[in-house]
């Protein structure tokens, strides 16, 4: 795999190899590398960043290959709050300005728990929200709220503003603990946006 300071061909070559390697190793049909299983040596930092719009770079410049971008995204891996580039043999560090992905598309459908939304990231993984996957909310710099929904593994979707105001659309409040708290209901969870005032002062 690349380690920082190889040059832009050599860095990204060797990086695709190994993340196509780790990919062909999962069993068809198995879904992603099984990357929770892997500890391998810590390879040094790669000029890699994933921006806050959900654009990956290398060395500066965009990796303009959706392909390519979802490739990479497979073998993401995050510890101690850190994000990392994992195979069996080797691990390498890079930087995520924000959540490495980002919640584009969302949909609403129903099962046995009632309404269930699934959502789309920005490398085509469709993840339902419940109690697996879960939907949080922080305060933004501007006062209003940013949602991020749970991928897998301590890795996380930033919801984007259209769809957020889709789900304060979708919202209802209900006594949270002794508060009447805004939220949304997905797959038999109630998943808190903030205090009730609070979310209707905001948007």
């Amino acid at each position: 795999m690349a380690k920082q300071g190889q040059t832009g061909a050599e860095g990204l070559e060797g990086l695709t190899v190994a993340a196509r390697e780790a990919a062909n190793a999962t069993p068809a049909g198995k879904g992603l590398p099984p990357v929770h299983l892997w500890n391998p040596p810590f390879c040094g930092d790669l000029d890699m960043r994933i921006a806050g719009d959900g654009t990956w770079f290398y060395m500066g410049t965009p990796i303009g290959r959706p392909a390519l971008v979802r490739l990479f995204s497979t073998i993401l891996k995050r510890e101690d709050g850190k994000h990392f580039l994992v195979t069996p043999v080797e691990k390498v560090g890079i930087r995520v300005d924000d959540a490495p992905f980002l919640a584009v598309e969302m949909q609403k459908e129903a099962d046995d728990r009632g309404r269930l939304l699934r959502f789309r990231t920005n490398v085509d993984d469709w993840v339902p929200c419940d109690s697996g996957h879960r939907l949080r909310f922080e305060m933004a710099a501007d006062g209003g709220l940013t949602p991020y929904l749970h991928v897998r593994a301590d890795l996380w979707a930033k919801v984007t503003r259209a769809l957020y105001y889709d789900l304060v659309d979708m919202g209802e409040e209900r006594v949270v603990d002794g508060q009447p708290m805004f939220g949304i209901e997905s797959g038999g969870e109630f998943f808190t946006m903030a205090d009730a005032k609070q979310v209707r002062d905001a948007v």
